[in-house]
Formats: C-alpha cells, sequence, structure tokens
C-alpha cells in the first residue's frame, strides 16, 4: 500500500488534462477556500495534474498525461516527454512512497460527451470497487469500468493505492460552467464522505454495483485516405449510457445514408444479439486516438465483503484533517 508507517492524504487532481478547465477551477478554489473540504474530517492535497498544459489551454505538450504512468515510462528517468517527467514529479510529491504520501486519489475530469456525472474504473481493484459502490449508493452515479485495451493503459488513478476519476459533461473543451462545477464538486465531496465512513468504521455499501464494462471502441468509417466518410448519427448523439441494438442508426455519411448498428463479433459472442451501451459518444479529444464512442455491456455485480474490507484498510491510514 505504499508507505504504511506513514498517515496518507487523499489527493485530488484537477487538470490532468489542460483543457479540461472545471476540476483545476475548483482545485484553485478550494485551495482559497481550505475549510471546503474539511467537513469530511480527512486531509485533502490539491494539485494541478498537468501545469504546463492547463496554463496552453492544451489537452497535454507532448502526450496524454492519463497514459504516461504505466511502469516501462516512469523508469525512463531522462525522458524528453514532459507529461513523462511530469507523472514521475506528481508521484515523486504526491504519491504513496513520497515523504508526505497520499493513499486516495480522485481525479477530475470533464468530457464533451453527454456521460452527466459519472465515475471511470481502470480495473477491479476491491479498494476502488468499494468506493464507486458507496458512490453509486449515495448519488446513483453510473460506472465505466474500462479494462482489457491494450491500445489505452497507463492511468495515473493506478498509481495509488485507491483511485478513480470523477468525468462530468457534456462541457467544450476549455470552458467552465456552474452545473459541472457543482456535480464535480457534488462527487468529490461524497467520495470523501464515503472515505471518512470507512475510516470510521460505518461503510455500507449497496448489495449490488452496476458498471458498464468496456468491450470494444469504433472508429468513424474512414475513406482510403483517412478522412471520416460519416458522422454519429443525430439520433444516437447525446445518448450515452443508452443501449444499442443491431440495425438501428449508428452513423450517416454526407449524401444521409444511413450506417446502422453491426454488432462486433466480441458481442455477438456475448449473446443478447450483440446489444451494447455507448458511451464517449464523439468525444472531442478521442478523434487523435481513432475513437468515435466505446461500446459496454452493462452487469450487475454483488457487492462482496472483501472490497469494503480492502477500503477501510486504506482508509485507517488517512491523515485526519
Amino acid at each position: 500500500m505504499g508507505n504504511s508507517q506513514q498517515a496518507g492524504r487523499v489527493l485530488v487532481v484537477g487538470a490532468t488534462h489542460g483543457n479540461e478547465r472545471n476540476g483545476a477551477w475548483l482545485v484553485e478554489v478550494w485551495r482559497q477556500r481550505p475549510g471546503s473540504l474539511r467537513q469530511s474530517g480527512l486531509a485533502v492535497e490539491l494539485t494541478i495534474g498537468n501545469p504546463e498544459a492547463h496554463a496552453a489551454c492544451r489537452r497535454y505538450l507532448d502526450r496524454d498525461l492519463n497514459r504516461s504512468f504505466a511502469s516501462g515510462l516512469l523508469e525512463q528517468a531522462d525522458s524528453p516527454v514532459r507529461e513523462v517527467q511530469q507523472a514521475r514529479r506528481l508521484l515523486a510529491c504526491h504519491g504513496p512512497d513520497s515523504p508526505q504520501p497520499c493513499l486516495v486519489v480522485l481525479d477530475l475530469h470533464s468530457t464533451t460527451a453527454a456521460m452527466g456525472n459519472c465515475l471511470v474504473l481502470y480495473g477491479r481493484r476491491p479498494a476502488d470497487l468499494a468506493l464507486a459502490a458507496g458512490l453509486q449508493g449515495l448519488l446513483g452515479l453510473p460506472i465505466y469500468l474500462h479494462e482489457a485495451d491494450p491500445a489505452q493503459t497507463g492511468f495515473l488513478a493506478e498509481r495509488w493505492p485507491c483511485g478513480l476519476a470523477i468525468e462530468v459533461g457534456p462541457v467544450p473543451q476549455g470552458v467552465v460552467q456552474a452545473a459541472i462545477t457543482r456535480q464535480t464538486r457534488l462527487a468529490v465531496e461524497e467520495a470523501l464522505a464515503v472515505l471518512a465512513a470507512a475510516r470510521a468504521g460505518r461503510l455500507r455499501l449497496p448489495s449490488q454495483l452496476v458498471v458498464h464494462r468496456h468491450r470494444i471502441s469504433l472508429d468513424l468509417p474512414r475513406r482510403a485516405d483517412g478522412s471520416p466518410a460519416a458522422v454519429i448519427h443525430p439520433l444516437r448523439q447525446h445518448r450515452d449510457w443508452q443501449p444499442i441494438r443491431a440495425g438501428e442508426p449508428l452513423f450517416i455519411d454526407e449524401a444521409g445514408a444511413v450506417i446502422a448498428y453491426d454488432p462486433p463479433a466480441e458481442l455477438l459472442a456475448a449473446g443478447e444479439g450483440g446489444l451494447a451501451w455507448p458511451v464517449f459518444i464523439n468525444e472531442a479529444a478521442y478523434g487523435e486516438k481513432g475513437i468515435a464512442l466505446s461500446l459496454t455491456s452493462r452487469e450487475c455485480w454483488p457487492v462482496e465483503a472483501g472490497w469494503g474490507e480492502a477500503l477501510a484498510a486504506i482508509a485507517a491510514a488517512l491523515e485526519p484533517g
């Protein structure tokens, strides 16, 4: 769990992506009003994830910081990539083995997609699942479980003993909106409440956790030169978390021809005729990754006692504040 001999804090990170301004705006508000997050009774550390990209209002400078925490990259002490250097600095200053360790991280993101207020998990660590279940029980937040995607690795939250991303949208890149900051603030406050309850031995989790598990990402149809041959169909735009069935409109080309959803083999093999729940539909930053949307399966998991025990063990080492 990192530095187990020393109490740790909860790290709240804004602007891991420099043009996602809402989380960074909240970090500055909380810095100016130190008592704003003290109701939880936990010590909280605040930081801007990528200050240089934030100053330039760019998602990143050299590479995506939220894909720069893979072990192979972090081991490159002399890397010229600025985001790799920044990932190393964040761990040196706030990591679980730093002189003033943080044991839990809440990574604040916003999206141009109509995701609402939701959570992103990067695997199945028991403590992460417990924190997400606690938040889902309090706020009903949908959860995107991003796993088994070899093209997308090295996420910030994975480098702390417990962590998840709070994702809120839709909001344009570079724009701060009151509704987005309000929803982000609510999720942070309730996450701290869940951690405080776990620390006090009074954590109560729901009986089940509903997750939308990543299965496959789809790109736009493209011409031979790589340019888009179609766009998201208007009946699918802004319908994140809503199911899509075989034959329903997914894309539309410049002539108005509809391209229907044809379930990938991975989803057909899972049964239900390839039924899927799309997320991050038309997220602006994902175009460079060749992702127009990601397809998920909706699953209900029984909450295991070991999840709460894992979160309580970490929470017990959190510093009061």
